[in-house]
């Protein structure tokens, strides 16, 4: 069981929890059982394909603790089948999906003392593909490793659901079109460090990065999907050079079929977007987060006189309601992991 942990005070940070699992696997694609372990470093042959070349993928999702005190994750399966769809692009062989989500849940019933109360937070799970056996020229790896481990966090902003200021980089690109963009590979976190250091120097929460073609259409917001509102429309960056988040899976069928708006998947130009009535982002971490603002060749436009708009508001409201069981789970997305 954890020391006592300070569920009021919580941050974005690690704080292990007590267990993790590991299996591994050779070439061939058969992966032994696994085990859990507790929580501690791993020996890894400094030769390991991951080390060397990247050959890494992770995920990221959430146990929450419901008004009555069960566990519960949100669309596990969804996250195994990223995890199965970028190891494909990396040369890895898959995890199994129904083994991912059974892993998951047991590491939140085995963490269960590191899920925070209701509404205080929630256990960050932590899922990892990597190649780990020892490789010298550039090709996949002889070995493979699944970890998963977690750590109770609190809100990823810290200002809470409050709009948040942005500002478009053209100095940076996050990705390339037919690159890696597309599946949750390690290499395309470590680029956007030095971006995310920048702007958050000249006060803003993060950047919005262009498409690396053209610099004319929006991809993502450093590690979220970004949506405009315009009228009774839901406009976001259409899927090839970004990742394909859950959240904003989610999004967008509630926006369809919850609250009837009609929804565009495009390439989003800078100039509709800066036109839109409300703007916001989204990902496993941020949940739903407003925008308040985006700065554009030193040009500031305000969204909605800088208040969360109703449409962002509803959208958070319907989705965290989901995934809290206070709402109708009309699509089936809530996992009890206990």
């Amino acid at each position: 069981m954890p020391s006592k942990i300070d569920f009021d005070n919580l941050s974005f940070s690690i704080m292990p929890a007590d267990t993790m699992f590991l299996g591994r696997c050779k070439a061939e694609g058969i992966w032994d059982k696994g085990a859990y372990l507790p929580y501690g470093n791993i020996s890894i042959s400094p030769a390991a394909g991951v080390l060397n070349y990247g050959q890494g993928l992770f995920e990221g999702m959430k146990a929450l603790r419901t008004k009555t005190g069960k566990l519960v994750l949100f669309r596990p399966a969804e996250n195994g089948k990223r995890l199965a769809e970028g190891a494909q692009r990396v040369c890895m062989p898959a995890f199994p999906v129904d083994k991912f989500v059974e892993v998951v849940c047991e590491m939140v019933r085995r963490n269960a003392g590191f899920v925070p109360p209701y509404g205080k937070g929630s256990l960050y799970i932590r899922p990892c593909l990597w190649g780990t056996g020892a490789v010298l020229g550039v090709s996949p790896a002889p070995e493979y490793t699944f970890m998963v481990y977690a750590s109770p966090v609190g809100l990823y902003f810290k200002t809470g659901f409050k709009p948040i200021k942005l500002e478009i980089t053209r100095e940076f690109h996050r990705a390339a079109p037919k690159g890696t963009g597309g599946v949750k590979f390690i290499g395309n976190y470590g680029g956007v460090m030095l971006p995310a250091q920048k702007t958050k120097a000249n006060g803003f929460s993060e950047c919005i990065y262009l498409d690396a073609r053209e610099e004319k259409y929006i991809e993502e917001v450093g590690a979220a999907n970004f949506f405009c509102v315009k009228g009774q429309t839901l406009l976001t960056p259409k899927l090839g050079s970004i990742l394909p988040g859950i959240t904003r899976k989610s999004v967008m069928q509630i926006a369809r079929e919850v609250m009837g708006l009609t929804v565009i998947e495009k390439s989003l130009p800078v100039e509709e977007a800066l036109a839109a009535d409300e703007v916001f982002c989204s990902g496993t971490a941020a949940v739903v987060s407003p925008i308040g603002s985006i700065t554009h060749e030193g040009r500031e436009t305000v969204f909605n006189d800088f208040k969360v708009g109703k449409v962002t508001q509803a959208l958070y409201d319907h989705l965290t309601r989901i995934q809290l069981c206070e709402e109708e789970d009309r699509f089936g997305w809530v996992v009890p992991a206990a």
